[in-house]
């Protein structure tokens, strides 16, 4: 083989490679997956809030209106190249502590304990009215200007 050759099939062997890489999928983790094995030492009645969170970190959300539930929000997606990324894993687990600081409940939520929420397309009316572009560029001559033609109190006229 000659060289030329040979650099035309390196060439056409390096863009191939370059091609699959671009095709494998980009795994993202986002929020707290935790693991099964971590779940599992915690105990209902026995584990405390202190112990969770040093087995799981702090919560991802607290609840609203009862600050003794907490929230571990995670989701892994997959991405190939320019597509969508497709949801592989997510978990939402609940705890809930008594007013002692035990652990009285844990579970897994999953879609089905989800709602809809709808989004509401309103504007929020505001004092004043509207300028158009022209009136904000021309609104500002001038206005920058003092009578002695200084910058600022006690500086030299330019």
């Amino acid at each position: 083989m000659t060289s030329k050759t040979l650099l035309r099939n390196a060439t056409a062997l390096g863009l191939l490679g370059l091609a699959l890489a671009a095709c494998s999928p980009t795994v993202n983790t986002r929020g707290n997956l935790a693991e099964a094995d971590r779940l599992q030492q915690i105990q209902p009645g026995v584990s405390t809030r202190d112990q969770v969170a040093a087995l799981l970190g702090s919560p991802s959300s607290t609840s609203t209106f009862d600050r003794n539930t907490w929230y571990y929000i995670g989701q892994r997606t997959e991405q190939t190249a320019f597509f969508n990324p497709e949801i592989i894993e997510r978990k939402v687990i609940q705890i809930r502590f008594d007013d002692t600081g035990r652990v009285q409940e844990m579970k897994q939520l999953d879609a089905s304990d989800g709602h809809e929420v709808a989004l509401v397309e309103r504007r929020t009316p505001t004092a004043g009215r509207e300028l158009g572009i022209l009136e904000q560029i021309l609104g500002n001559v001038g206005r920058f200007n003092n009578n002695r033609g200084a910058t600022r109190p006690g500086a030299p006229p330019i």
